[in-house]
């Protein structure tokens, strides 16, 4: 790209623009290159730290096929606004080649919670549909791949194949089914009957989707014209101004503010006059506790998270609960179905996903299993084969001079299961709990559960984490842990867990049943039931069960390289286009076509989205 045409796509909304990654060594690179649409709500670039698992999916899949030679181009929904104008699409950056646009000010909030009162909406908009329609024409896309519909009406599927196009559909969790996404009822139980949508009526707290467009639209404008930190100070002052109003009018000055305590819950150590001194005698053994004399609030005790049955995968699938409609969730989840079974092929990433899908009424013929993989699965991957550990199990309880570390690697959000670990430690009798060590790596507000596990000195928490971290952290445990209460789809952490050789504990419920095969790489218990899991810790910890070496619990694993899974979907869509198959370049021709890229793209102007040009019509031009 020239530094005239970088300039000029780069001033189109002022971020910055950039070349498309050169592809590494001996990564194939394609002689016939396709365009393609990516749809999505979260932002692309943000890859985990917006969307989570879903949007890092997408995004290393489409940096991937831009490696490969493919022009990809991005449209994300539902989540910018803007004051004085109706829906339309604008450039936002080019992140790694891949030119990423905002449907601004769509009728359909993302993420799907912001949209749970606007379901009419987001069964049919024709508006939106035609607009997203004109941007695909506009770019020129021969094919489209969704990754989340969420910030878009159901009605958009088969608007794209009336336009002539193959709609590939990747569902990471169950939004055509359930506007919650996953299935969980008022997020704390599995949701085995949502009565033609009368149950789903309260499960989420109601946001009234109008009031929320216009809080964005405000707070967005703000922050485009005055950059995000002004435009914060304005708007604290704003509503900190609002109540002094209210106060004054009522007749009552405002009160002073007073700070409060730094550390008001510090309390004395019940022990602190003993010292060093161990008091207790073998008729009257200590606990092995610490307490700090926390005080819990009503909100922070535990949660009562619902359990499952140990067959709630095989109840769910024989339920034919989705025949009946009440209402316009019940007509929504109807609607979902429809919409996939407008896509060309529905490529779920767990078969237990799949079978979902078809159970609802998904034709099977439009389905195919494809499996995650990402590069820093295969990082983690080829750390641990180097391992001179490889071959070594972590840890035996015959000769064990430390702790068994078993790790939580996750969010503090309910469906995550956070709380079923948490209640399962205390249920463990203590030669069995302090034989362990619990390692707690969750995202989100942990306060409440640092203060409830401030008892156990066998419990600590070490806050959220990155990409980064994770392939370092593979040394800091020997067993991966996944209570998850909600029908996980293909977890990103489990299969990480599995790439880097840990065995891994995981409910019974959803798609890690698909990976898992006990006792050779995990064991799986009743979802929500922390006795269960309590009883898996122990039978590691007496030897019930023998951990294996990182090398068995790779032979155990069905596991997905990046580059086989970009392959993969590169394949799926040629084939639908009736193409053949790609033919793998060999590696001096590699070399050559990524020295070749710079002088490639120069950007189009066509009205105000701006549209790459074809690289292959680049080179015509170039060589005329």
């Amino acid at each position: 790209m020239s530094a005239q045409s970088s300039h000029q796509h780069g001033s189109t909304n002022g971020a910055h623009a950039c070349n498309p990654p050169a592809p590494p060594p001996a990564w194939p690179r394609t002689a016939e290159p396709l365009r393609i649409a990516i749809l999505g709500w979260a932002r692309l670039s943000a890859q985990a730290w917006e969307g989570s698992g879903y949007n890092l999916s997408a995004s290393e899949l489409a940096r991937g096929l831009v490696m490969s030679g493919h022009e990809v181009f991005y449209l994300a929904s539902g989540m910018t606004y803007r004051l004085f104008r109706g829906p339309h699409i604008a450039p936002r950056e080019t992140w790694n080649g891949i030119p990423c646009y905002d449907l601004r000010n769509s009728p359909n909030l993302s993420p799907s919670a912001s949209n749970f009162n606007n379901i009419g909406t987001e069964i049919a908009c024709p508006r939106q549909a035609r607009l997203v329609v004109k941007w695909l024409d506009q770019v020129g896309a021969q094919i489209v791949h969704i990754h989340s519909l969420e910030g878009y009406g159901l009605d958009l599927i088969p608007a794209i194949r009336a336009s002539g196009r193959p709609v590939v559909v990747t569902p990471h969790n169950y939004w055509y089914l359930c506007p919650q996404v996953d299935l969980l009822h008022q997020e704390v139980r599995v949701c085995m009957d949502y009565q033609g949508g009368s149950r789903c009526v309260g499960c989420l707290p109601a946001l009234q989707p109008a009031q929320a467009k216009r809080k964005r639209a405000h707070v967005q404008t703000l922050e485009s014209w005055l950059g995000p930190y002004p435009a914060d100070v304005l708007r604290k002052a704003f509503y900190g101004v609002r109540p002094l109003l209210r106060s004054l009018l009522r007749a009552r000055l405002h009160r002073r503010w007073v700070s409060e305590p730094p550390n008001p819950e510090h309390a004395a150590d019940p022990e602190l006059a003993l010292g060093f001194d161990l008091p207790e005698t073998p008729a009257r053994p200590s606990d092995g506790l610490i307490r700090h004399g926390y005080h819990l609030t009503p909100s922070e005790h535990a949660r009562t998270l619902e359990p499952s049955a140990p067959d709630q995968n095989e109840q769910f699938l024989k339920a034919d609960h989705h025949l009946a409609v009440v209402n316009e969730y019940g007509r929504r989840r109807v609607a979902g179905i429809g919409a996939l079974n407008h896509a060309s092929l529905v490529t779920p990433p767990s078969d237990f996903l799949r079978k979902v899908h078809v159970a609802m009424g998904l034709a099977e013929s439009r389905t195919r299993l494809v499996r995650l993989g990402q590069p820093h699965f295969d990082q983690i991957n080829r750390c641990t084969r180097r391992s001179p550990f490889y071959d070594t199990p972590p840890w035996r309880p015959d000769d064990a001079d430390r702790p068994l570390r078993l790790a939580f690697l996750g969010t503090t959000r309910n469906n995550k299961g956070v709380e079923v670990l948490l209640q399962a430690i205390p249920l463990l009798e203590r030669h069995v709990r302090q034989r362990c060590h619990f390692i707690v790596r969750a995202l989100g507000w942990d306060w409440p559960f640092r203060k409830r596990m401030s008892l156990y000195p066998e419990v600590s928490f070490a806050g959220g984490y990155d990409l980064l971290q994770l392939i370092s952290m593979t040394g800091e445990y020997d067993v991966g842990l996944l209570p998850h209460i909600w029908f996980e789809n293909s977890p990103l952490v489990m299969l990480e867990h599995l790439h880097a050789g840990k065995f891994v504990i995981a409910s019974r419920l959803g798609g890690p049943p698909d990976w898992i095969r006990p006792p050779l790489n995990g064991l799986l218990f009743p979802a929500g039931r922390p006795d269960a899991l309590a009883a898996c810790i122990t039978q590691l910890v007496t030897g019930q069960v023998r951990l294996p070496s990182p090398r068995q619990v790779h032979a155990a694993s069905v596991l997905q390289s990046y580059p086989a899974h970009v392959r993969d979907v590169e394949g799926i869509y040629r084939e639908l286009l009736g193409k053949a198959p790609a033919d793998p370049a060999p590696p001096a021709e590699v070399q050559h076509q990524a020295s070749a890229l710079d002088g490639d793209g120069a950007p189009t102007i066509n009205g105000d989205i701006v549209v790459p040009a074809s690289r292959s019509d680049s080179r015509r031009a170039a060589s005329s």
